[in-house]
């Protein structure tokens, strides 16, 4: 596996495309953006992330990471689309639909297909794979897919894409162990295994543990405002509690006052 397409070029597709690219892989960056496609391309990169633009301009300097408006050919596929919530509220699966069908063209048999973006549980095992096998491919037998979900804060990806653990979940073992083989190369954090639809699940967990303890340490402040209490103290001295331990958010609101 050494040629990788990455569909989407934001937040996380531009920055795993940079690290693998530094890794020996070749890599396709692909954006429906045109014109975020002419400035990568042209180095011309200005992002929030420390150090993502030396990172990236270095990837493309080499010829190991080139960003177009279409996929190309790849053994592997990755797809980094956004996943916002519509006006009911659920997660619109718009842009993920067109990744998968816009890959369909370019799909081998012993390809591999990772989806990175949050989705509702199920959402691989049905949704992706029913796209993917419109290409002819038998999903688990001639093709694979694996879903990794991102586990990053904005503002500190390149770090934490390296150095977190990541969870990945195949359709089947060979899947996931394919899906494995990728995240080995630069992830240096613990890697778990599991099946696809477990890991979209454990990605929501994570996301609303998280929007709970934010929602709780933002009432906490509201409180000891109306005290005049020092809110930073009293959650630092509360996490002293053996069973308390950062779980009213200290590390939590700490990262978001770290982002202003």
């Amino acid at each position: 596996m050494k040629r990788i397409c990455v569909i989407g070029l934001g937040y996380i597709g531009l920055p795993t495309a940079s690290i693998l690219s530094g890794k020996g892989f070749k890599v396709v960056g692909v954006d429906i953006n045109g014109k975020l496609v002419e400035e990568l391309n042209q180095l011309n990169i200005d992002p929030l992330e420390l150090g993502l633009a030396d990172l990236a301009n270095s990837a493309i300097e080499s010829g190991k990471l080139v960003a177009k408006s279409s996929p190309e050919k790849a053994d592997v596929f990755m797809i980094c689309v956004p996943t916002p919530l519509n006006d009911e509220n659920k997660a619109d699966l718009v842009h993920i639909k067109n990744a998968a069908e816009s890959i369909l063209p370019y799909l081998k048999k012993g390809n591999l297909v990772i989806l990175e973006s949050t989705v509702p549980p199920g959402t691989t095992e049905g949704i992706l794979k029913s796209i993917l096998e419109e290409s002819g491919l038998k999903v688990g037998s001639e093709l694979y897919l694996s879903y990794c979900p991102e586990r990053v804060l904005p503002g500190n990806v390149l770090k934490e894409l390296i150095e977190n653990d990541r969870i990945i979940g195949g359709v089947n073992p060979e899947s996931t162990e394919l899906a494995k083989e990728v995240y080995q190369s630069f992830v240096e954090g613990e890697i778990y295994l599991t099946d696809a639809t477990s890991a979209e699940m454990v990605k929501l967990v994570e996301n609303s543990f998280r929007d709970v303890n934010i929602a709780f340490a933002n009432e906490l402040s509201r409180v000891c405002d109306k005290l005049n209490l020092n809110v930073w103290k009293v959650i630092g001295l509360a996490n002293k509690h053996p069973r308390v331990v950062n779980f009213i958010g200290f590390y939590i609101i700490d990262d978001i006052r770290n982002l202003f």
